[in-house]
């Protein structure tokens, strides 16, 4: 096998992170391979930001859990609280991908998913676990997204579109096992 199916076959999704903060050159390693990811057309209707302010992810976690914790439904909120009440589960480091929208329209959401996937595989090359976390959403669907925005420096006319955490696992997990039922070769 080589290294690049090694790495797709050992990432996992980390849920427990410890304090210690990635060193910059690897996070900009990562950033760097986000920005290579392929888009429509080349348009790169996309955005990377980096978030090592621990005070501006505590800041979006606690607006993250004020927006569910207002919901109708409260099956997230109380999930969450669960399991510890952390959604961004302790992670030094975000990476949020702002996007803005392509045509047709939609296309900016293939872009984003292939830029957050570098930024997974760069990292667990680089030995950081990480996490696919649509929760750093939550941070700019309420109240305070034109702060955050603000905060994180979004270019004009950009939305969140994913959010990756960062960081040092506390226990390493085992990828999950893929199911072959879902492969179909047509001959």
């Amino acid at each position: 096998m080589n290294d690049t199916l090694r790495t797709i076959a050992e990432r996992f999704s980390c849920r427990s992170f410890t304090d210690q903060q990635p060193e910059d050159k690897y996070l900009h390693a990562i950033a760097e391979a986000a920005i290579q990811a392929p888009s429509g057309m080349n348009r790169q209707c996309w955005h990377v930001i980096v978030v090592k302010n621990r005070n501006i992810i505590a800041e979006m976690e606690q607006e993250g859990m004020n927006f569910l914790s207002s919901m109708e439904d409260q099956s997230m909120y109380h999930r969450i609280l669960s399991r510890g009440g952390k959604l961004f589960y302790n992670a030094s480091c975000m990476i949020v991908i702002a996007i803005k929208q392509a045509y047709p329209k939609g296309a900016e959401l293939i872009d984003c998913g292939i830029l957050a996937q570098n930024i997974v595989l760069a990292a667990t090359s680089l030995g950081i676990a990480s996490l696919h976390c649509g929760f750093v959403g939550l941070a700019f669907a309420g109240e305070r997204a034109a702060e955050f925005k603000n905060k994180l420096k979004f270019p004009e006319g950009y939305e969140c579109g994913m959010g990756i955490l960062l960081g040092y696992a506390k226990e390493t997990m085992p990828p999950h096992i893929p199911n072959q039922e879902k492969i179909t070769i047509i001959e």
